[in-house]
């Protein structure tokens, strides 16, 4: 349904001449955000040069880029922002919890890597440093394993709970190889996500928006309900049901971007009881129904507790996916699964296999890092790092949004640990132009902007107190700029908008002008 509403939204874009009344400000207001985003502007030609060209010479030969910078930001915005306030997409050096782009800026980090930097980017350097000496004497032959294999095989046993092991080279590949295990060992076909969770880009997860192709095998459901137990108690061609546990953060909704930040974006507090509880009635669920439960910890894994979300929510799955921090710093995938569900073939009948291999699989560097990082958090050192780490960043969410109350401003933090995500408390069609105000302040974030904040756990208090206040800065002068003027209040002004979006669209394709 999604896909098919999609191909209807026809094309638009605002000029500078209407952009700055998109919610349908008085004249006053649009003319102070014209001239707020000119002086940004202004800013972002003088800091950002070098970083500005190389990223527009990239978006012609490299579609990732070109994606990513094209949906920053609503559609409608996209070719203004990009000819105006390109944010660049490439660095120089890091150090610390800082980033350092072409022209010499340096920001904090807030990226996190897209999840991987957990530990902090010295000590990632450090762990690929000890992994490839480590296996320096193999080096990159892919004839056979190196021997840390089977010390990564024993922790990853510990650490999960589970029988076996296998190595993929990423989280997408991981979670592919989990389902087609579990469909091989149930003889059913179906798979279960949950609504808005993201389990990597390949067509049996993405059953909507940005899968080219059906996916005929997939059932959406809602998360955290009755009726979504129902089904897996009732139906029973169901091999396996698919967890991301981000959506503590946002049951049923999307991973936030500021790219659809259309409205506004709801604060709702993580509850870590609700979302245990569910996942203990969706385990016994799915026991019952000879239904295998697989949590997908690409990118929570060891971010919330020692032995990931898994210990976190006190879940105990048939199979656990891992990536991204658990390679030391080099890209890997990781199944941890119950023995019967991991073997590759039935003893009984010779020919019927399920096949999964890799040529980079188990690559002895990357194993090296892997061991490098997994002893070290055994280690008095990497233990303490989560003594307290729950409360910590709880209480660093609780002081910003303390800050934020006191100001006046429209945004509030909603956070699972270090994991952040940007709410506002009103309905505004502009709340997108945040991030730009952000990296002027200094701050790196990913290409989904606001959406999504990952600090790793090298951030010390004065690291936090400088990040705090770059990001004060920015919210007043988003307010400064007139951004946040609405028209009305509450459910009012979220319903103004969307009658105004609708208005442009349907004038677009009857040849009006947005």
């Amino acid at each position: 349904m999604a896909k098919r509403a999609a191909r209807l939204i026809p094309h638009y874009a605002f000029d500078e001449g209407n952009f700055a009344n998109a919610d349908d400000a008085p004249a006053d207001v649009a003319a102070q955000r014209q001239e707020a985003f000119a002086a940004l502007a202004d800013t972002y030609r003088a800091r950002f040069p070098k970083s500005a060209e190389m990223s527009a010479q990239a978006a012609h030969s490299i579609p990732d880029v070109d994606f990513t910078s094209t949906y920053r930001v609503p559609f409608q915005f996209s070719a203004l922002v990009r000819r105006h306030l390109s944010s660049g997409s490439f660095y120089q050096a890091s150090s610390g919890v800082k980033l350092t782009d072409l022209d010499g800026n340096a920001f904090y980090d807030l990226t996190g890597s897209y999840g991987v930097n957990l530990l902090g980017v010295d000590a990632y350097r450090d762990l690929v440093a000890q992994g490839i000496a480590s296996t320096a004497d193999l080096g990159p032959t892919l004839s056979g394993l190196h021997p840390l294999v089977l010390d990564n095989v024993a922790r990853l046993k510990e650490i999960s709970g589970l029988d076996a092991v296998s190595f993929h080279m990423s989280g997408t590949e991981a979670v592919m190889q989990a389902v087609r295990l579990a469909r091989y060992h149930t003889g059913r076909a179906r798979v279960v996500r949950f609504a808005g969770a993201y389990h990597g880009w390949w067509g049996d997860v993405q059953p909507g928006i940005g899968n080219p192709v059906p996916a005929d095998n997939t059932l959406t459901l809602a998360d955290m309900s009755e009726a979504a137990l129902k089904v897996l108690a009732t139906r029973r061609d169901i091999a396996c049901v698919l967890v991301n546990p981000l959506q503590a953060m946002h049951p049923n909704s999307n991973a936030p971007g500021d790219s659809t930040l259309v409205t506004g974006r709801k604060q709702a507090s993580v509850s870590r009881a609700d979302y245990a509880a569910w996942l203990a009635r969706l385990q016994h669920t799915c026991n019952k129904a000879g239904i295998v439960l697989i949590m997908d910890e690409v990118f929570t894994g060891f971010r919330l507790a020692q032995r990931g979300a898994c210990e976190y929510f006190g879940v105990t799955p048939d199979m656990v996916t891992y990536g991204k921090t658990l390679g030391g710093g080099l890209p890997v995938g990781v199944v941890c699964g119950r023995a019967a569900l991991m073997k590759r073939y039935r003893e009984d009948k010779p020919a019927d296999i399920c096949f999964a291999r890799g040529t980079f699989n188990s690559h002895p560097y990357v194993m090296g890092a892997m061991d490098a990082f997994l002893r070290y958090m055994e280690t008095p050192t990497g233990m303490a790092l989560y003594d307290g780490l729950d409360a910590r960043w709880n209480d660093r969410a609780d002081s910003l949004n303390a800050q934020l109350e006191a100001g006046g401003y429209p945004v509030r933090i909603n956070n699972l640990g270090t994991i952040w995500m940007v709410c506002f408390t009103q309905a505004g069609r502009y709340h997108w132009m945040l991030q730009f105000y952000l990296r002027a302040q200094g701050l790196a974030l990913s290409w989904v902007g606001s959406g999504r904040f990952i600090f790793s756990l090298a951030y010390t208090d004065d690291d936090f107190a400088e990040v705090e206040r770059r990001f004060l800065a920015a919210v007043q002068q988003m307010q400064s700029g007139g951004w946040w003027w609405r028209a009305s209040e509450g459910e009012a002004g979220d319903k103004a908008i969307r009658r105004r979006l609708r208005n442009e669209m349907i004038g677009h394709v009857l040849g009006r002008s947005a």
